[in-house]
């Protein structure tokens, strides 16, 4: 055959010789392949073959490859593929130049046909007329209540009428007002991405994405404080639980929205199962809505099983419409509605809902807690997995053999939904997939069975989700999901907040508390605790813990009652134990400590045995038998002391950080021992709660008594030192195994005792460093946790900076010391001092505080200064560097603030480890520098506190290198001499 003949035939497929080997993976997977390259060898890879050409050349994979730079703006110039030449910096004779792309035939491809069609696609024509969300207007507070707050979505009419955003949000008046506005754009990725507005005004012209980029922004109000001004929370929706909280501490509620046609949400349910109402002010969208439970279609949900986190697989929403949508049966059509401007749609708590933008749409949307809603949301944050894989799929969560309970609705046991195989860490959701009929038995999957059950048996009840919450997790030891909208301590805080500031709600504030805090099972311990002391019964103001500490504390009149739970029972039994030690010796040298500590009334353990509540009191000293029991006595301790003082906590501490972080969690298994402690209860109130009444002068001497108190704590003399229990860890050689990986540390090195175990602690907590930052992510830069092993030494003993002494032995600096090691700002306490008021003039006048404390003693005195009295838990006392409780105090009660740290370094008076042989930081010697020694200590610790440090300076997110974080956060410390 000739090449006429051939040619007849149309051209040869050049996909074999073009990609080799890799012809055999779909399109789809190649591409996906390729968004793990770098832009540059995206560039060489398209110089390989013609279909490497094609495939480097996809604007999707340029447009994912900028949205994976660091934190930054954007600015778009064209094409994706020039806006990330631009970004990589290169001179502008290596930019490529304007030229036509390269056209080759002899390759078809189904997948990018249908990317291309998407990105082409005008949905000007795409509204729905007659949907199946209804339409209200003049609704009343009664009607909303009882028709569909917590049952359906409603779209409303007339309820902005009145805003000027009607007028003023436009495209137009965006760019007059805000054009050099610089706002969120949508997360398509970990990385914050800014886009001033006539940036993106321009992008929406020229852009031909099948997924655009949308402004999603929640600090518009922070940026743009006159869009605040356009618009006003609707009456229906007033009420909202989280107004309790600051701004900054309350989660992200509030959006600006703005997008081209084809952009939109994909399917989602809103964070921590909140309600949401959303107002179109330009534009149409359109809705799809499945009431919750049901998953819809192309979706898959994912539930981790250590934490709970969900995640959800979803196809874009203009991919959902055009792909799934039409294969859908009347009955499993979703609530529609295409949404006009100056409505608003009301989106229930748990509700899939996924929008679709028709033209350049402007809108504004908030998520709220309110009455109905609330246990919802506490009941999202609860720890465990199961409950929210039900509350967002439904009984498609559960295991095979769970169906027929669940249709039953009654009450489960913690067997009857384990895990087929317990070795998985992540529950895939299994869902019907487009033509797949749920009328058939499907033996494989169960899938029939789950959707007949879907419609049978499963409930948006809070009665009924609460059964699947698994009743051994505790909320202070297990996991905490990332995807939670606040932390641990903002929930504590945020449910303390609500019982003080709405007692009529009470009973509600209650239900939710037990949900998401264990708070009737930490109440009936209380009580057990305050019967056998002769405390009075909590009474109702009583009855929630205080405070954001990672332990129940309780107030009871005047005393104050701990429970130690953090971390499993031998944590535990080491947190009392040695802060039992420590008030012991403070006592014992009379050391100026005493008076601004408080007194211990009373400790002991409380346990439950065959259903019966023991309380047995302990001083710390020895070990009470029910300890004995359970095999945590301390190996070669000395049972007639404090076997569970400093020493053993060290090397609980030395054992504990061989550990993964959900390892140690994990460990912490479920208590029926809790150790607890009660003291005094100090007069006036904690620092946290006064920090912006405050005046600077007495801010300024807070930070003098913090150096004072510092000063006598780090002077106080340590306890007898115990060799029995270091034996094993003072060899020359020490080679261990721990998770299946050898950690050499190295040969002893002559050093005191008490820095061997220090700095072998931190050899084992540096060796996983990497992939702990890795899992706190945002707000560390990803560029600096890929040079995080480099900057940190491997050898930690060349921080000690010794120098041989009297009879060859090695001398440090400054002996190790007792460290707090927690010195926040919930653990100071501070009096307010009587000071005369001007003739009729009040105390709330003068700056006074007229309510009463929520963790202080309200003694009734008015004034308007205030003065630290007291320093407060001692629980995580430990033996370390000074220098490491410098760390919490500069970072969150000075915020950063480096004339504070000058105060508290003149006041503290002693000189940090080393700093007397290294008295030059010249020439690039990083040994040399005490603020390089503070931040390895700050990568190292076991909390996130780097996390804080990008937060308090968020200039340093696009740090190039450590030593530029480290000299802008610690460089203070460099010129610091001590006073030897």
């Amino acid at each position: 055959m000739d090449n006429s003949q051939a040619q007849a035939f149309g051209p040869r497929d050049r996909r074999p010789d073009a990609l080799g080997d890799l012809r055999v993976l779909p399109d789809e997977t190649i591409c996906a392949i390729l968004e793990y390259l770098t832009p540059r060898d995206i560039a060489r890879l398209a110089c390989v073959s013609s279909v490497t050409y094609i495939l480097c050349n996809e604007e999707p994979l340029w447009m994912i490859l900028c949205l994976k730079r660091p934190n930054g703006s954007l600015q778009y110039r064209g094409s994706w593929k020039k806006t990330a030449l631009h970004l990589e910096s290169l001179p502008n004779e290596c930019e490529e130049p304007c030229r036509k792309p390269l056209h080759f035939d002899g390759f078809n491809s189904l997948f990018l046909y249908r990317r291309l069609y998407r990105s082409h696609t005008s949905l000007y024509g795409f509204s729905l007329d007659n949907g199946t969300v209804e339409r209200k207007k003049d609704l009343s507070i009664e009607e909303f209540y009882h028709q569909y707050d917590g049952k359906k979505p409603v779209l409303l009419t007339g309820l902005a009428d009145s805003w000027p955003a009607r007028l003023t949000w436009t495209t137009d008046q965006f760019l007059l007002n805000y054009g050099d506005t610089a706002f969120r754009i949508s997360q398509k990725s970990s990385q914050k991405i800014l886009i001033k507005f006539k940036d993106y005004v321009s992008y929406m012209k020229l852009q031909h994405d099948e997924d655009p980029i949308y402004i999603f922004d929640d600090k518009f109000g922070e940026v743009a404080p006159g869009l605040l001004k356009d618009y006003s929370v609707p009456h229906l929706f007033q009420e909202d639980f989280f107004d309790v909280l600051d701004r900054d501490q309350r989660p992200p509620f509030r959006w600006l929205i703005v997008g081209p046609e084809r952009s939109g949400a994909s399917w989602h349910i809103d964070p921590a199962l909140t309600s949401a109402w959303n107002t179109l002010l330009c534009g149409r969208k359109r809705w799809a809505l499945y009431p919750p439970g049901r998953v819809p279609l192309g979706v898959t949900v994912h539930v981790n099983e250590e934490d709970g986190d969900v995640n959800v697989e979803a196809p874009s929403s203009l991919q959902w419409w055009l792909d799934i949508y039409p294969l859908l049966a009347d009955e499993d059509k979703p609530f529609e509605c295409t949404q006009l401007p100056g409505e608003t749609i009301f989106v229930p708590s748990g509700w899939w809902h996924c929008v679709l933008n028709l033209e350049i749409t402007i809108a504004v949307t908030q998520n709220f807690v309110n009455s109905t809603n609330f246990e919802f949301a506490c009941l999202d944050m609860a720890p465990g997995y199961r409950h929210k894989g039900v509350c967002r799929a439904g009984l498609l969560a559960l295991d095979e053999g769970s169906f027929e309970d669940a249709d039953k609705n009654i009450c489960y046991n913690n067997d009857d939904f384990s895990c087929s195989d317990l070795t998985r860490k992540e529950k895939r959701v299994r869902v019907l997939k487009p033509g797949d009929d749920p009328s058939k038995e499907r033996t494989t999957n169960g899938a029939s069975k789950r959707y007949h059950l879907w419609k049978q048996g499963f409930s948006y009840d809070i009665k009924f989700l609460s059964m699947f919450l698994d009743k051994d997790r505790d909320h202070y030891n297990s996991p905490w999901s990332s995807g939670n909208c606040m932390g641990q301590r903002e929930m504590r805080e945020w449910l303390s907040k609500l019982w003080v500031g709405n007692p009529g709600k009470r009973e509600l504030i209650w239900k939710g508390a037990c949900l998401a805090l264990n708070a009737d099972k930490w109440l009936q311990c209380l009580a057990e605790i305050c019967t056998f002391h002769n405390l009075p019964p909590p009474t109702d103001d009583e009855r929630l813990p205080v405070g954001t500490g990672s332990n129940p504390v309780y107030l009871i009149g005047d005393s104050v009652v701990k429970i130690f739970v953090e971390g499993g029972l031998e944590a535990s039994m080491y947190g009392l134990g040695t802060e039992l030690e420590f008030y012991n010796l403070v006592h014992k040298v009379n050391s100026h400590l005493k008076k601004h500590i408080p007194d211990v009334l009373a400790s002991g353990i409380l346990y439950l045995e065959n259903g019966s509540f023991t309380v047995v009191p302990w001083d710390g000293k020895g070990v009470p038998d029910v300890i004995a029991k359970s095999n945590l006595i301390p190996e070669k301790c000395e049972l007639d002391g404090f076997a569970f003082g400093l020493w053993s906590k060290k090397q609980f501490e030395y054992r504990k950080a061989a550990t993964s972080i959900h390892e140690s969690i994990s460990s912490a298994g479920c208590m029926t021992i809790w150790p607890y402690i009660i003291t005094k209860r100090c007069k006036g109130n904690i620092f946290a709660q006064l920090r912006e009444r405050l005046s600077w002068e007495d801010t300024l001497n807070l930070a003098s008594f913090l150096g004072e108190q510092l000063r006598h704590l780090h002077l106080l003399p340590l306890p007898p030192f115990n060799y029995l229990i270091f034996s094993d860890i003072g060899k020359d050689l020490e080679l261990t195994y721990t998770n299946s990986c050898m950690e050499v540390v190295p040969s002893k090195s002559n050093a005191p005792a008490e820095w061997e175990i220090f700095v072998r602690t931190l050899i084992r907590k540096k060796k996983d460093v990497a992939s702990r930052l890795s899992k706190w992510g945002d707000p560390i830069p990803n560029t600096l946790i890929e040079k995080v092993d480099e900057y940190i030494l491997d050898d930690f003993s060349k921080l000690l900076h010794r120098n041989e002494g009297k009879n060859g032995v090695n001398k440090v600096g400054n002996p190790c010391s007792w460290i707090h090691s927690d010195i926040m700002d919930d653990n100071i306490h501070m009096e307010l001092r009587s000071v005369p008021l001007c003739s009729g003039e009040s105390a709330k006048d003068a700056g006074g505080v007229d309510d009463g404390s929520m963790n202080g003693y309200d003694d009734g005195r008015k004034g308007d200064s205030w003065s630290p009295s007291h320093i407060l838990d001692f629980s995580d006392l430990s033996l370390g560097d000074p220098i490491l409780d410098l760390i919490p105090i500069y970072l969150d009660i000075f915020r950063g603030d480096q004339s504070l740290l000058k105060q508290f370094l003149n006041s503290y008076k002693l000189a940090f480890r080393g700093m007397q042989l290294h008295e030059s930081v010249e020439g690039g010697d990083k040994l040399g520098r005490l603020s390089y020694l503070v931040m390895c200590y700050c990568i190292l610790h076991e909390e996130n506190i780097l996390g804080a440090i990008f937060d308090i300076w968020k200039e340093l997110r696009t740090a190039e290198s450590w030593e530029e974080v480290e000299l802008a956060v610690w460089g203070e410390l460099n010129t610091y001499n001590g006073f030897p």
